[in-house]
């Protein structure tokens, strides 16, 4: 939404301060708008392989929408998590095998369909709780292997941003490469009467306006924000890394979450009293 709105404020700003003293009419050079986006596409399928194609045409929409993460998320994620090594402490790790073997019909994970709906994160949290089953952990040698899963999802999940950033770079230059041809178109009417080629010069220098406004002013926010959204996607991981291997570790399931807890940022981190209060509310229901 804010993208949009940012979007808006750039135009405004840019044609409509030109549209107070010059004609909007002179902006409008259409082959140099096709070759523009055209070498912009084409930067973008030579330089990328076909699934990281996929990957950023799918998360592009993603930046229209706002975010999921948000402290409501975070709660819910750590009442199931409680909840699973409360049914552990008291009945056993095998009691959880059900569980994490058909999530979608565990009584625990039921409760949490936003949560079931985030495959990544169910499977990433029934991986682990499925070597807590197996027995014979090694604490130090599960949060190796959980880091090393990290870094590769958070790699894939940055790789859209990254390509973006690049495409923001190269944009400009195509600008430029499309005004040079137009200046070249220049010099083969230098015959011409003036007001000719003060028309056709102006129709040239087009292509380097739209480079740099394309560029800093529309790819380059879209990269920023698949960016920020990637790091934010990687919070809820950590945070389940860290209750899990404080349970792991022989932490009671109210500490455990306490670990977790503190992973999060200021404006989505519930308070300590806010979170137990919660907590209690559910056991309640």
């Amino acid at each position: 939404m804010f993208l949009i709105v940012g979007y808006v404020i750039i135009l405004a700003s840019s044609l409509g301060t030109y549209a107070l003293h010059g004609n909007l009419l002179a902006l409008w050079v259409p082959t140099e708008y096709v070759a523009i986006v055209g070498l912009t596409i084409g930067y973008f399928v030579g330089g990328n392989d076909i699934k990281i194609i996929k990957a950023t045409v799918a998360a592009i929409p993603g930046v229209l929408k706002g975010t999921k993460y948000d402290k409501a998320y975070y709660v819910d994620t750590l009442a199931m998590l409680f909840e699973i090594l409360a049914k552990v402490r008291k009945e056993g790790l095998m009691s959880i095998e059900g569980d994490i073997e058909n999530p979608e019909a565990s009584p625990i994970f039921s409760k949490y369909p936003n949560l079931l709906h985030d495959h990544h994160v169910i499977e990433f949290t029934t991986d682990y709780l499925r070597m807590m089953v197996g027995g014979n952990l090694n604490t130090v040698e599960i949060e190796s292997l959980m880091d090393v899963e990290l870094e590769t999802h958070h790699h894939e999940a940055a790789e859209p941003g990254h390509v973006i950033a690049k495409l923001a770079g190269a944009v400009p230059a195509f600008g430029i490469v499309v005004a040079v041809m137009g200046v070249v178109n220049v010099m083969g009417s230098v015959g011409s009467p003036p007001a000719v080629l003060g028309k056709m010069i102006g129709g040239a220098l087009v292509g380097t306006f739209l480079g740099i406004l394309i560029s800093y002013g529309f790819v380059e926010p879209m990269g920023n924000l698949l960016e920020q959204k990637a790091k934010e996607g990687g919070k809820v991981y950590q945070m389940i890394k860290m209750v899990l291997l404080a349970s792991m570790s022989g932490y009671a399931p109210q500490v455990a979450i306490e670990f977790g807890r503190k992973t999060l940022d200021s404006h989505v981190r519930p308070g300590f009293i806010e979170l137990e209060d919660e907590l209690k509310a559910r056991r309640g229901k």
